[in-house]
């Protein structure tokens, strides 16, 4: 394995024509730009071009990518988002806390579809449109552990109450024994 280029902000890795942005850089005229002090790592995914990324670590960092379906814990939540940990990539614990942006209560457990990679600024764009995405564990007003009831409601075991959640069709690959 060759040795992995060490880079600082603002060095120029390439130009969009030979790479397509990963995490840890920007593009600016045409050319895409090193944002961490880090290695220069490219992945090629395909017929595609190589994802040209900069992470922090000498061992590949596992980071959230587009496509890649996450779970994540719901933090906080405005009139219009929600703001999430996400906390495996797959079935793969993440050594580093990434942020990401969906639609769900405090305290939800999601699994989820990166949409768009995040940078230093904003975070992850997730979706739970496909019927195997959405929430897997939400705990009701009164704390105990909701039902799911149908693929958009869940209820509370205590009162009986219902809530209105995405509910995912969680597939084997991601249960755990």
């Amino acid at each position: 394995m060759s040795p992995m280029k060490l880079c600082v902000p603002g060095d120029k890795l390439c130009s969009v024509e030979d790479c397509i942005p990963g995490t840890g850089v920007y593009v600016r005229h045409g050319c895409i730009y090193s944002s961490l002090a880090g290695y220069v790592l490219r992945k090629n995914e395909g017929e595609e071009l190589p994802v040209i990324s900069v992470v922090r670590e000498t061992e590949t960092q596992l980071l959230p990518d587009v496509g890649a379906i996450v779970t994540c814990k719901v933090t906080s939540i405005n009139p219009r988002f929600a703001k999430v940990h996400i906390l495996y990539v797959g079935s793969t614990p993440l050594k580093d806390r990434f942020r990401g942006t969906i639609s769900f209560r405090p305290g939800d457990i999601v699994l989820a579809k990166v949409i768009s990679l995040g940078d230093v600024q904003s975070n992850y764009l997730l979706t739970t449109a496909e019927n195997e995405l959405g929430v897997v564990v939400a705990h009701s007003e009164a704390g105990a552990q909701m039902v799911p009831i149908s693929w958009c409601e869940m209820q509370c075991p205590r009162t009986h109450a219902k809530e209105f959640r995405k509910v995912a069709r969680v597939q084997p690959e991601y249960l755990q024994a």
